[in-house]
């Protein structure tokens, strides 16, 4: 199969928020208060446990097609904790991101232990959120100049 690519665009709104386009939608990304924000949406790292809830939900139901399990419902909780002394500029002894994400699944179905329990390691094995979360991703940053706006 061929490479999927997906891509967004985010314009900063204030030092904390940002509007971002995907595709026909509009994400807002701020933080609360406490951190700097309005409250206008979820902060960057509930995105990411949300986008994680997400993708585990639609590999769950195709993979429980795929298997013949069927599910009556679905519910899942993510769950991260970290540390923002990097973040904030207090500290450098622990890293920016979360030092643990802690997964909770609750699938109605009638299926055996070990049938959910194969279930649950494809699920991880084709997640590709889970790929992203658990292997390192090359990453580029690219500081792109704009022209200047002449008056």
């Amino acid at each position: 199969m061929s490479d999927l690519t997906f891509k967004i665009e985010g314009e900063a709104q204030s030092p904390a928020r940002l509007a971002v386009s995907a595709r026909q939608f509009i994400i807002v990304v701020d933080e609360p208060p406490a951190l700097g924000g309005d409250d206008q949406g979820a902060n960057p790292v509930e995105y990411l446990l949300a986008s994680y809830a997400g993708c585990i939900n639609v590999v769950a139901h195709l993979t429980a097609k795929e298997l013949g399990i069927k599910l009556s419902g679905l519910k899942i909780q993510v769950e991260g904790n970290l540390n923002p002394a990097r973040f904030l500029g207090k500290s450098d002894e622990e890293r920016a991101g979360f030092k643990q994400i802690n997964v909770d699944f609750f699938p109605e179905t009638d299926a055996s232990a070990e049938e959910i329990s194969n279930w649950i390691s494809l699920i991880k094995k084709r997640c590709p959120i889970n790929d992203n979360l658990v292997n390192t991703t090359p990453l580029s940053f690219n500081l792109v100049h704009e022209a200047l706006a002449v008056n």
